[in-house]
């Protein structure tokens, strides 16, 4: 228990201040629909095909401007995003009209935020860094629960802690940590598993991330260029044809010199919020080149398209959204407490004198 509670404390100190940051941002985000405060957020979504294709053909008018990606309005968020190749973007009504631009992520902060959850401004590195603070979370788990075991007689929820002192600090850690266990479990895990493949192997099974790969894999490449104009009425109306009850989710231009064209739609089973079920079509004429219907992938790519919608609590309505922003406010203060007792509590200590009044006479344990 001796090396259990060492390396407990260490990587806590080490990687603490990580996991608050991915807590904290995770919180924010789960409720970003909420707090983007602009005109037409609240409208009711449109999912008529004619409606959603003149939108389209409004936006897609002037070549030279065309976005890379449409982002359709959801049930819960009444505007639909552009993505341009710049990295700008762009809001608008769902009847195509202009309501918020920006030319970089740093103008609107749930872009930013989003970027800090998932690559802590560090791109590949730091989605890297925070899939490592997810495993460390699991590990603090897991001994966690075993250190805690010794002492749960003196189990007492607090939200804070008592005062701001080390050993109060602990103890508020130990016992709000063995409460937040069960979510802060789901959403480290789901996290790590989106991240590594490695773990998706554990979990899913060794085959998982070959499969998963291949099963979400695009056609292969057409050698034709972009066509200036598309019947983007005769494209949405072929994917509503073969899925009449799906919604329509994106829809994006040929990438990397690809030469499709895909749509995306979300079938009424599937979790995630722009689904898996795709239509790919060539990006000179708008024929069909391929289909994907998520309802027919195998069993074990259906489990790992639930992973995200778990995490980020686009499943199970506002009780499971509330329970995963507790879950990412527990991390954030276990996190950051931690950081703070692990570095400078000790020091405090000292400084105030009482590590030199009770030399010789350790303070208790409390975890």
């Amino acid at each position: 228990m001796k090396t259990l509670d060492l390396l407990h404390r260490w990587i806590g100190g080490l990687v603490g201040l990580v996991l608050a940051v991915l807590g904290i941002s995770g919180a924010l985000l789960v409720h970003k629909d909420a707090w983007i405060l602009l005109p037409h957020t609240s409208d009711a979504q449109v999912q008529a095909t004619g409606a959603i294709a003149g939108t389209v053909e409004r936006i897609m008018a002037d070549p030279e401007v065309q976005p890379d990606m449409i982002m359709f309005a959801t049930r819960d968020f009444g505007l639909n995003r552009l993505s341009f190749a710049n990295g700008s973007g762009a809001y608008t009504s769902q009847a195509g009209d202009i309501v918020a631009r920006w030319d970089s992520q740093w103008q609107r902060p749930e872009l930013w935020l989003f970027d800090l959850h998932h690559h802590l401004f560090a791109g590949d590195a730091g989605e890297t860094v925070g899939g490592i603070a997810a495993l460390a979370g699991l590990f603090f788990i897991v001994s966690g629960i075993l250190l805690w075991w010794r002492t749960r007689k003196t189990f007492e929820f607090r939200l804070l802690p008592k005062r701001l002192s080390r050993p109060a600090i602990l103890r508020h850690h130990r016992d709000l940590g063995i409460v937040a266990a069960p979510l802060l479990f789901v959403a480290l895990l789901t996290g790590a598993i989106l991240i590594f493949r490695p773990v998706a192997a554990l979990i899913l099974g060794p085959s998982a991330p070959a499969l998963i790969e291949a099963s979400l894999k695009a056609p292969e490449p057409l050698s034709v260029a972009m066509a200036a104009q598309h019947d983007w009425h005769s494209m949405l109306s072929t994917a509503r044809a073969r899925f009449p009850e799906a919604e329509i989710r994106s829809l994006s231009l040929s990438r990397n010199g690809d030469g499709l064209i895909a749509l995306r739609m979300k079938k009424s089973e599937e979790w995630l919020p722009n689904g898996r079920t795709t239509l790919w079509f060539a990006a000179d004429s708008g024929r069909l080149i391929a289909v994907r219907d998520a309802s027919r992938l195998p069993g074990t790519v259906k489990v790992y398209n639930m992973l995200y919608p778990l995490h980020a609590a686009k499943v199970g309505g506002l009780s499971y959204r509330v329970a995963m922003t507790i879950a990412g406010l527990a991390l954030g203060l276990l996190g950051a407490f931690t950081s703070w007792s692990f570095w400078f509590g000790r020091r405090r200590l000292k400084a105030s004198g009482i590590g030199i009044k009770l030399q010789g006479s350790p303070l208790p344990r409390v975890d």
